[in-house]
This record gives structure tokens, sequence and C-alpha cells, in this order.
């Protein structure tokens, strides 16, 4: 992939918006850059995240009660630490600070539940053309400067669809949507959502690896120019 930005964004759902946004400003202290309204009833809370984006997207109305997508913990790498630093914000998301260099992790991590090894290993490699950390033993991946974890846990729910309490979602910036996807469809990758233009924002398409979990393409005007 020709990558626009080197690390993913990580998103998340919440209906709980006050409480949410004061443990990330004031216990993890992110900064927040704007909002951005969705429509349908959802607000976009976009804070700085070590050069990655954490999109908080607020749902007005109570968001459905669907299984836990995949992703299962947030690391940020956090100077002055001598071991981990485990907290979960007030949905029950884990989050995890973290020295820099644990893990591979110099900037952001997201940690994954999957059912089968294997196949994550084959979809990160082949469908999305990612180079693996080699101490991690094929668990691991890297986007830019970001690091992509799984482990193997059975009884792994699938994930059906991508608005739920969470983490639900991450975000790779790239030059061209429409290019990236048909490749990643053509090495065996699982269509989402087919690529649409956002205004003139972004225009995004969706993948899923092989659970199910949602992985956003976009091709953000901000970033890379014109959208066309």
């Amino acid at each position: 992939m020709e990558l626009a930005k080197p690390r993913i964004d990580i998103g998340l759902f919440t209906d709980n918006l006050e409480p949410m946004l004061d443990f990330w400003q004031n216990e993890i202290g992110l900064a927040l850059d704007h909002v951005l309204p969705l429509g349908g009833g959802l607000q976009q809370h976009r804070h700085e995240l070590l050069g990655s984006v954490l999109k908080i997207n607020h749902a007005k109305n109570p968001l459905p009660a669907s299984p836990p997508a995949g992703y299962r913990e947030l690391l940020i790498a956090r100077e002055g630490l001598l071991g981990p630093k485990r907290l979960t914000d007030p949905d029950g998301n884990r989050v995890t600070l973290v020295p820099p260099g644990s893990d591979g992790i110099e900037r952001i991590g997201i940690r994954l539940a999957v059912r089968d090894a294997a196949a994550h290993r084959r979809f990160y490699a082949v469908a999305l053309g990612l180079p693996d950390v080699p101490e991690r033993g094929g668990l691991s991946f890297l986007c830019g400067d970001s690091v992509i974890l799984f482990d193997e846990t059975p009884g792994t729910p699938e994930s059906t669809t991508l608005e739920g309490k969470g983490f639900r979602y991450i975000t790779i910036q790239i030059r061209n949507v429409d290019a990236e996807h048909a490749a990643i469809l053509a090495r065996g990758g699982a269509e989402g959502r087919a690529p649409q233009t956002l205004g003139k924002v972004a225009r995004i398409s969706f993948l899923r690896d092989p659970d199910g979990n949602w992985i956003e393409m976009s091709q953000r005007a901000s970033l890379v120019g014109a959208l066309e």
C-alpha cells in the first residue's frame, strides 16, 4: 500500500460522551483537534494521538448491544514509564501506556483477539501487504510506525456490525482508495463497504479481516489533495 500517513488511526463508538471525553482528554492527555458531523445523529470528536487520530464517534441515540469487535486494547508509548500502566475508560475499553519500544511500539499499537492466527497472518501479509515484526513470530505487523498485534483466542465472536460500543475499526490513510481497495480484494481481502466520497473531506471504503473486523481505507483531502 502507498500510505499517505505512516500510522493508523483508531475509531471507537460511544453514547456516553462526557465521561469518555474527560478520561481521554484529562487522564490520557489527548488534545481535541475538532468535531466532525457524520450525519445520522453521529459526531466524531477527533483527538491527536502521537500523530495518529483517536476518533470518538458519539451517537446521540443508544448504540445497539453488539458483541465486541476484535480490537481489544489500545497501547500508547509514554516516556518515563518503567513498565506498563493499565487503564480502562468509562465504557470498559482497555488502554495501556507502555515504555517506548515495548513490543516494537514507538507510538501506538492496537491488540486484537483473533480466532485463527494463521488466517490473520495471511491477511496482513498478503492482502494488505504489511511487514511483520520479526521478534513477535508473525503475531504483529507494522503499518507505518503503528503496530497491529493479535493473540489467538478460541471462541472470539465474529465482528458483524460496525456500530457498537468500543474500539470498532482502524483507519489506514492511503493515496488512492479505489486502486488500493480493488487490489486488496484481488489479493483475497473481503469488502465491508465500497468506496464512497464524503463531500470534500475524504474518499473512503471499508474492508474486513478474517474475523469480520472493520478496516477503513481513507483518501483524505487534507493529506493527498484532490479526491478524484
